[in-house]
């Protein structure tokens, strides 16, 4: 997925805020007591765009149209647009709050469980139960990608990032491709691979991970481990159970 970096301080800007038409103050009362409303409209139409987009793209994929996000948050698709220019503009504010929101998670895993494997089990299921993997970026997706395998074919790739199958086998790093965003973009992402990556070296020297089972490994299990399911009770029991199954595969067995 190729995100057009020309748009993002324009929608920075329009996201908070600062590209919505706001009337001039006057020197007099009436001229303040209209402007308030449209700051008020504009932030809630703009949650309303956000939380669509999340559900629309948790649910459809980012290839998903504006015009869904549009229906879903019950306004005129030129509101999303004077919000976000373009449609890769709202995927990338999406995927950073997403990368944000399982990096936290991750590091709160670290923070309140002192055994490994409970670490990494409790940072699996929060992330699971939250949806998490729906939105998570496809650059961070492509984690663990062979170098050998990135060559002509992955060019047009945004990010291929590399990661270690092994302890000691190298740094963790992501790997620029042609048309890639702008690198203060991956710190986000950096971020939410280093910290998952924490957690994945202290289950492997603690001998309770597989020692072929990477950061793409538990990056992939969040992902596979979300449905979008039409009913949510069913979703939740389908996520818990795969999520279950999944965790056993991870684990170490004795020899």
């Amino acid at each position: 997925m190729h995100i057009q970096d020309s748009h993002w301080s324009s929608a920075s800007a329009l996201a908070t805020g600062g590209g919505t038409p706001i009337a001039a103050a006057g020197n007099g009362r009436g001229d303040s007591a209209r402007s308030a409303p449209l700051r008020v409209d504009a932030q809630r139409n703009l949650e309303h765009v956000l939380r669509a987009a999340r559900e629309v793209f948790g649910e459809l994929g980012y290839g998903a149209p504006m015009e869904d996000v549009a229906r879903r948050a019950r306004v005129g698709v030129g509101t999303v647009y004077r919000r976000f220019p373009s449609k890769d503009v709202l995927v990338r504010r999406i995927a950073e709050e997403e990368t944000s929101r399982l990096t936290d998670q991750a590091r709160a895993a670290l923070g309140q469980e002192d055994e490994p494997w409970s670490a990494l089990s409790r940072f699996l299921r929060t992330s699971v139960a939250s949806g998490a993997g729906r939105l998570l970026p496809p650059q961070i997706l492509r984690v663990g990608v062979a170098e050998e395998q990135t060559g002509s074919a992955a060019g047009d790739e945004a990010r291929v990032p590399q990661q270690r199958s092994q302890p000691g086998g190298g740094e963790l790093r992501l790997v620029p491709g042609q048309g890639a965003p702008a690198p203060q973009d991956d710190a986000g992402a950096a971020e939410l691979l280093e910290v998952v990556g924490q957690l994945v070296d202290r289950a492997r020297a603690a001998g309770e991970l597989r020692p072929d089972v990477s950061v793409a490994d538990v990056l992939l299990v969040i992902a596979t481990a979300a449905p979008s399911l039409p009913d949510a009770a069913q979703q939740a029991a389908a996520s818990a159970r795969l999520l279950d199954i999944l965790l056993e595969g991870l684990r170490s067995r004795p020899a």
